[in-house]
């Protein structure tokens, strides 16, 4: 960065030089694009608050009493948790086991195998959620619960391997030389040696994985069948606009359900560039 070196009565002084900020119609096209994005946010929360009498507005927690006593909306909450907690469990086995496969090997047909994990939340959701519909139709399945976890864990298994694989290229392997020098087995090795190393990377692909689940609409409308998971419960609420605050409070919760566990993911994998024993 440039400097302007000016001097003062205690000597010369480095000042950065204005020839690197951003000027002032990329910054207010900046904010500008950050309020267009967030504010249909402040809206909805302003909204699941608001409640009218008449000519008068005032803030009520009405609408939250309403949505928790309707069994519709608590039975679409419980299949949506119940969802994202199995595919999350599903996809950290296979996400898990595949970085451990491919992180250090190089064979032929790597880079397919590679190209085939990623596919699933690369492709738009419509092509995925038709393709995996048209793969039950041929196997005779008929779409429901289980339906719905194997699709979630199609994508869910990009999230835990990318924050796997990553930890894997940058944990030392002489560690886990040193623990089989020392004499353990592989499962004490990966226990006490692998393990630890990848525990927060394990945990925030399963935040990232279960707030990816919990939210998805596009592939479940395709392999739900007659389940309603709460994406697709908001989705139908649109036809029923007398019903828009209780919409707008549902709504809130999805926002921070998905919400708290990006947040976490991000501060569990802040600062983890380094790892115990490496050199690097």
């Amino acid at each position: 960065m440039p400097y302007n070196i000016k001097q003062s009565g205690k000597g010369l002084r480095a000042k950065p030089s204005n020839e690197n900020r951003a000027p002032v119609w990329l910054k207010t096209l900046a904010y500008g694009g950050l309020v267009f994005l967030h504010f249909p946010i402040v809206v909805i929360v302003i909204n699941a608050f608001l409640a009218g009498d008449g000519d008068k507005a005032y803030f009520t927690l009405r609408w939250f009493h309403e949505a928790f006593a309707r069994e519709d909306v608590m039975l679409a909450i419980a299949l949506s948790l119940k969802v994202a907690a199995v595919a999350t469990l599903l996809a950290l086995v296979m996400g898990t086991m595949a970085a451990a496969a491919l992180y250090r090997r190089n064979f032929f047909g790597k880079e397919a195998i590679t190209t085939m994990l990623i596919l699933p939340i690369a492709l738009p959701g419509i092509i995925t959620g038709i393709a995996l519909l048209s793969a039950m139709n041929i196997l005779d399945i008929t779409p429901g619960f289980w339906t719905i976890i194997v699709s979630h864990a199609t994508f869910c298994v990009v999230m835990i391997y990318n924050n796997v694989v990553a930890r894997f290229r940058r944990m030392p392997h002489s560690l886990v030389e040193a623990s089989m020098d020392l004499g353990a087995d592989g499962f004490t090795t990966f226990r006490h040696i692998i393990l630890p190393q990848l525990a927060t990377a394990l945990l925030a692909g399963a935040l990232l994985a279960f707030a990816l689940s919990f939210d998805e609409l596009i592939v479940t409308i395709f392999t739900s069948g007659h389940e309603i998971t709460l994406p697709i419960w908001l989705l139908n609420q649109l036809a029923r606009p007398r019903d828009a605050a209780i919409t707008n409070v549902v709504a809130m919760m999805v926002m921070l359900i998905t919400a708290l566990p990006i947040i976490a993911a991000y501060y569990l994998t802040r600062g983890t560039e380094s790892i115990a024993g490496s050199s690097r």
